[in-house]
């Protein structure tokens, strides 16, 4: 079991060549087809239009978006070469939630970058990162907007809580675990009795040791009353140094609106190492 097609979202945003750069390094580790799509936010003209003195300042502002859209192209089209990475640049047009979502349907690992509430180019669409983690049908490697990640999946940390979700997740990353120098079963639901955590989590390491992974360790996992589960498990990840949390995302929709899991959502806003997810 492999990844053999990547995409990495690529926008304007200050962190789009961090993104592709861990994007080719895995495309290399893995020897897979990258695929880099374009998509940012984008004003309806309507709006524009409709405004008396604005159509002008549109059609400038299409401009610069397109000028910005020839640069970051030219930069993937560059690096892809320069790693000799088989890819492709994709820019469709159209809403950018829907196009990204259906496109990381055709993909075996999607590369998000977490949205930065201070950098305006990072912002697509409002709850863009977890409306296409929700539905995407597969896994979604969110790189955090602040922090230096030479190395993604040498030391990984699974969040399990026997879910439907974290099961997905845990088979969804096994390509990334079974290349991991370490691996460590964290039980984190509240629900576990500790004999129920230990055979879990026992159950999981042998499974996932049938499949290769060498080093598999358990770890009773506690949090304090006052800490969320969410911050207790990025702060795990970083006191034990791991560059890789494997975890459920929990969510639906509901009257258009989207719920997620009090965990997902604090993960989602408060990551400090690559969070691999799935629905």
């Amino acid at each position: 079991m492999s990844y053999k097609t990547v995409m990495v979202h690529m926008d304007t945003s200050a962190r789009a060549n961090a993104r592709l750069s861990l994007a080719l390094r895995l495309a290399r580790t893995f020897d897979a087809h990258l695929d880099g799509l374009f998509a940012m936010f984008e004003p309806r003209p309507r709006e524009f239009y409709v405004m008396a003195g604005t159509a002008d300042y549109y059609d400038t502002h299409r401009k610069l978006r397109m000028e910005q859209r020839g640069a970051i192209e030219r930069l993937f089209r560059a690096e892809l070469a320069r790693a000799q990475v088989d890819g492709a640049w994709i820019a469709p047009e159209g809403d950018p939630v829907a196009t990204v979502m259906q496109r990381s349907r055709t993909a075996d690992l999607v590369i998000l970058g977490q949205t930065d509430q201070d950098d305006p180019e990072s912002y697509i669409a409002e709850q863009f990162p977890e409306t296409v983690l929700l539905g995407a049908g597969g896994p979604v490697l969110l790189m955090p907007y602040a922090g230096n990640f030479e190395s993604v999946g040498k030391h990984v940390l699974i969040a399990w809580n026997g879910s439907r979700e974290a099961a997905r997740a845990v088979h969804d990353a096994i390509p990334f675990i079974v290349r991991a120098a370490r691996v460590t079963i964290a039980a984190a639901s509240t629900t576990f009795t500790p004999a129920e955590s230990q055979a879990a989590c026992a159950d999981l390491a042998a499974m996932l040791a049938r499949h290769g992974a060498t080093t598999v360790d358990i770890t009773r996992f506690e949090r304090d009353a006052a800490e969320s589960t969410g911050d207790a498990l990025l702060s795990y990840a970083a006191d034990g140094g791991y560059d890789l949390l494997v975890m459920g995302a929990y969510g639906h929709a509901r009257l258009q609106e989207l719920v997620l899991g009090g965990v997902t959502r604090s993960i989602l806003a408060s990551m400090t190492v690559p969070v691999l997810m799935s629905h």
